[in-house]
């Protein structure tokens, strides 16, 4: 999407002139579960409604607008919940509709060229659908329910064979945006088409739709949710 301005977002700042400068940051108040219909309020006054910490929304919606994460050093074990809550949601998002939304695509762009270029397109995009499933199930089956019981208090993962923790999580953890870049490389340089109307724009821009999205995703990631996950593990002396 077309963002006119690169503004650092501020509590003081109205929701709405910050969205028509990046619409972007309509999807990163989806993954929040905030109404769009934000009237004439600030970020102060949507993050007090949604009860979400107005530090981590600012950090992620600073993300979003091209600036870097400046410190998760102020959030605590109540703030959980928020971020894992915006992940999960980002997770529905990719699988249930970007990757769906490429996929269809791709399909067409087949029908209409019938070439094993294409099919190749095919085959290594049913191939990374498969990874990045298996990498968000991975956090939603695995990683979020053990930082979700550590802010809870609650005990998870008592034995030696099954523990877990903040940096098992770190070292897993895989950059599934970067794949993205071959396909996108494939279909802008080395594949020549001569019936793909607006179908290779629209793959494209999905594409790199995906990619940004997944990128933010990752930063979340690595610069909040792993820190924050850290410190709660420090203060409890688990890990």
């Amino acid at each position: 999407m077309y963002q006119t301005r690169k503004t650092f977002i501020k509590p003081e700042m109205k929701i709405s002139n910050l969205v028509f400068e990046n619409p972007s940051l309509l999807l990163m108040m989806e993954h929040f579960d905030i109404n769009i219909v934000v009237r004439n309020k600030t970020v102060e006054q949507i993050c007090n409604e949604n009860h979400i910490n107005q530090e981590i929304f600012i950090a992620i919606a600073n993300l979003y607008n091209g600036f870097n994460v400046a410190s998760a050093e102020n959030m605590d074990k109540p703030d959980t919940e928020s971020i894992i809550l915006f992940l999960k949601n980002s997770h529905r998002y990719y699988l249930g509709e970007k990757i769906p939304e490429i996929r269809e695509c791709i399909r067409k762009l087949y029908t209409k060229n019938n070439i094993p270029e294409i099919r190749l397109v095919d085959k290594f995009f049913d191939e990374y659908s498969k990874e990045v499933k298996e990498h968000l199930d991975y956090e939603d089956e695995i990683a979020f329910p053990y930082f979700s019981s550590l802010s809870h208090n609650k005990k998870y993962f008592d034995s030696k064979e099954t523990r877990f923790s903040a940096e098992e999580y770190r070292e897993h953890h895989t950059d599934i945006e970067t794949k993205l870049g071959e396909l996108k490389n494939l279909l802008l340089k080395h594949i020549p088409l001569k019936q793909d109307g607006s179908l290779r724009r629209k793959l494209l821009t999905s594409l790199f739709e995906l990619e940004y999205d997944l990128t933010i995703h990752s930063v979340i990631e690595e610069s909040i949710l792993i820190p924050l996950i850290k410190k709660i593990e420090k203060q409890k002396k688990i890990g």
